[in-house]
């Protein structure tokens, strides 16, 4: 009687299975858990020179703007989150072909000058750069690219939407197309939802000359750009690596020899057109080992990335990275340092 009842048992639980596998499942996908969706990260660097002068009863100057706009984007296109900074150097030179300005000068961008910047006493709603930025930044998040194109503006490029009127004044032209620019080129490259991204700029001039009889002068704002998203643990989840080089020429008598009209691309957009994979002993060119740079902090605290070894000269002696980058990474981990901050 028991070798029955066992039998049935078995028999009743084969059919359960054998049905089970036939029925369609009509239960709800589990929820992904929070903080765990992709996203996207994308960063649109633009440089212009336009603003440059020749000498007159003053010196000339070469100036370079520079705007950086990151963003994260979700598979709907939606922006996730977004940091804006603008980097504007003003190098002098004079009419005898000189430069004017000291070559250890350190030109910090608009968000590390703070009311620095000095927009707030000129501002007719009585806001600095940065806190114009962190509105606008605040004002896209959650929007789509097309939203964001369709913000309404006057003649002069300011916003006349209603919610931008009081806390925005600043010609927003460049800044949408940097919007679309970055929303374009963005990737997978390791964020997730609930990370917060950030910028780190230096830029120097050092490399500038005074012209002579056999060479122009060179005015050159050299902006080097770390651009991170950060997780809730201060993990590194992101990283993208640039630098835009943006030299004007002038003659030994001042006269401005660049096309002010051309707008400098960076490394990462030159490519191989940088021409550093010739000269390097790895034969690898400069956005290859940026890549690889930053490829290598992701996933990595920022302690872990500060305590990557360097040799003197600044570059990495870790044995994962001397085969892919011989570049000079100090000024990396300094800008990443800085990125990680305004993350967080």
């Amino acid at each position: 009687m028991k070798k029955v009842l066992v039998i049935g048992l078995i028999l009743a639980m084969l059919v359960t299975v054998i049905a089970g596998c036939g029925t369609k499942d009509t239960s709800e996908p589990s929820a992904t858990p929070a903080g765990e969706a992709s996203l996207k990260t994308g960063v649109s660097i633009v440089t212009s020179v336009a603003k440059s002068k020749e000498p007159g009863e003053a010196d000339g100057v070469a100036q370079a703007n520079t705007v950086i706009i990151a963003v994260t984007l979700d598979d709907a296109g939606v922006i996730q989150d977004c940091a804006i900074d603008y980097v504007q150097s003003k190098i002098g030179f004079n009419a005898e072909g000189k430069v004017t300005t000291a070559l250890d000068t350190v030109f910090g961008s608009k968000r590390e000058l703070g009311n620095a910047y000095g927009m707030k006493a000129v501002s007719g709603i009585g806001k600095e750069w940065f806190e114009q930025a962190d509105a606008l930044e605040a004002y896209v998040i959650g929007k789509t690219i097309d939203q964001v194109k369709g913000i309404a503006l006057d003649d002069s490029g300011k916003a006349t939407d209603a919610e931008l009127v009081s806390s925005v004044t600043i010609g927003l032209g460049d800044y949408i197309s940097g919007i679309e620019k970055a929303v374009a080129n963005a990737a997978d490259l390791g964020a997730k939802s609930g990370d917060k991204i950030g910028v780190g700029t230096t830029t120097t001039m050092d490399k500038s000359k005074d012209a002579t009889d056999e060479a122009s002068g060179v005015a050159q704002a050299y902006v080097n750009i770390s651009v991170v998203t950060v997780d809730g643990t201060g993990k590194v989840t992101s990283c993208i690596i640039d630098a835009v080089q943006a030299n004007v020429r002038f003659s030994k008598a001042g006269k401005l020899e660049t096309d002010l009209a051309e707008m400098p691309k960076t490394k990462l957009e030159l490519g191989e057109g940088y021409g550093m994979k010739n000269a390097s002993a790895i034969g690898k060119e400069w956005d290859e080992q940026a890549n690889a740079f930053a490829a290598y902090v992701t996933g990595k605290t920022l302690a872990e990335i500060k305590g990557i070894a360097l040799d003197e000269a600044g570059v990495a002696t870790d044995a994962e990275l001397t085969s892919t980058v011989t570049v000079h990474v100090g000024p990396f981990i300094v800008n990443i340092e800085k990125a990680v901050n305004a993350a967080g």
